[in-house]
């Protein structure tokens, strides 16, 4: 095995969180993996990984090499798709993560156009709503809605979306049109509670509590659900403008209390640091951007350059 096969082992190592993992994604025996990395060790002179019978922690200068190693494999690889197509050209697999309807609503009917543009770049979808590390866990990137509690991943500001609260028209003529925040008391909502906690809604403009707890029948942690709850005229939501665009612009449900709304939500494409930015995912993340800026309105509301 050569140094940069080496190279590529320890970081498969790191990734995977042990060296009975890699072992296993790789089809080798165990003993083998600790050959290589005894065998890289001695060349860079310095103790990469600390070992007990439970766990593995990288030392100081494992980390270093891991960071450097993650820029140096990503350059090679770059650079093999590009000669090895004759152009230069981004080329392979990018590893994305999206909130499911997100993904369905403005990722998935999208890329076909971004597959005519880089038909060299593949994207892997993984559609989830929980919090993923991307390092230990393998993906490139993932886009987020809403405020970012991660400072150790970098992110890049897409776009944001306005937060409205809707209900359909049915529901309106039936139960009467909140006029205020105070009004919603008397109102059934549909509840997102991720965690079985409900979701408190945020207003702004509004004398007393800025947030409501909402109360109603139906509560779930899937957005989906929420479209389909509202849609099924249960009652009001709160909710990123995107969620509804398509309804809003249709007039298949309404948006209510718009001076009461709180700041927009931001979007981001978010990637791990310590690594250069392949062109694969640089141009994936660019494509995402414009497919926001040119859906404004009800859904998004552009950066500003």
């Amino acid at each position: 095995m050569g140094r940069l096969d080496a190279l590529k082992l320890f970081i498969r190592i790191v990734e995977s969180g042990s060296f009975a993992a890699a072992a296993r994604d790789m089809g080798v025996g165990q003993p083998a993996v600790s050959k290589q990395i005894a065998s890289l060790e001695r060349y860079l002179g310095a103790q990469l990984v600390r070992r007990t019978s439970r766990s593995m922690t990288l030392t100081e200068t494992g980390q270093s090499v891991y960071e450097a190693g993650l820029r140096i494999i990503g350059d090679f690889t770059e650079l093999e798709s590009s000669v090895g197509h004759g152009q230069v050209s981004p080329a392979g697999l990018v590893r994305v993560t999206v909130a499911p309807v997100f993904g369905r609503l403005y990722v998935v009917p999208r890329l076909p156009a971004f597959f005519s543009r880089y038909p060299h770049v593949s994207v892997d979808l993984s559609a989830t709503e929980r919090n993923v590390n991307l390092v230990e866990e393998g993906f490139d990137l993932s886009i987020k809605s809403g405020p970012l509690a991660d400072s150790s991943m970098i992110a890049r500001h897409l776009a944001s979306s306005p937060v409205v609260v809707v209900a359909t028209p049915d529901y309106l003529e039936k139960y009467g049109r909140p006029e205020r925040p105070q009004d919603l008391d008397r109102h059934a909502c549909v509840v997102f509670a991720p965690m079985r906690e409900p979701r408190a809604w945020r207003f702004d403009n509004v004398d007393g509590p800025r947030l409501h707890v909402p109360s109603g029948n139906f509560h779930t942690g899937d957005a989906e659900q929420i479209r389909a709850a509202v849609l099924a005229h249960m009652g009001l939501t709160q909710a990123p403008g995107w969620l509804f665009a398509p309804e809003i612009a249709s007039g298949a449900v309404v948006s209510v209390l718009q001076e009461f709304a709180p700041m927009p939500l931001p979007i981001h494409a978010v990637h791990p640091s310590g690594r250069r930015l392949p062109t694969k995912t640089r141009v994936f993340i660019d494509f995402v951007s414009e497919v926001l800026a040119s859906d404004p309105g009800p859904a998004f509301v552009p950066v500003s350059i």
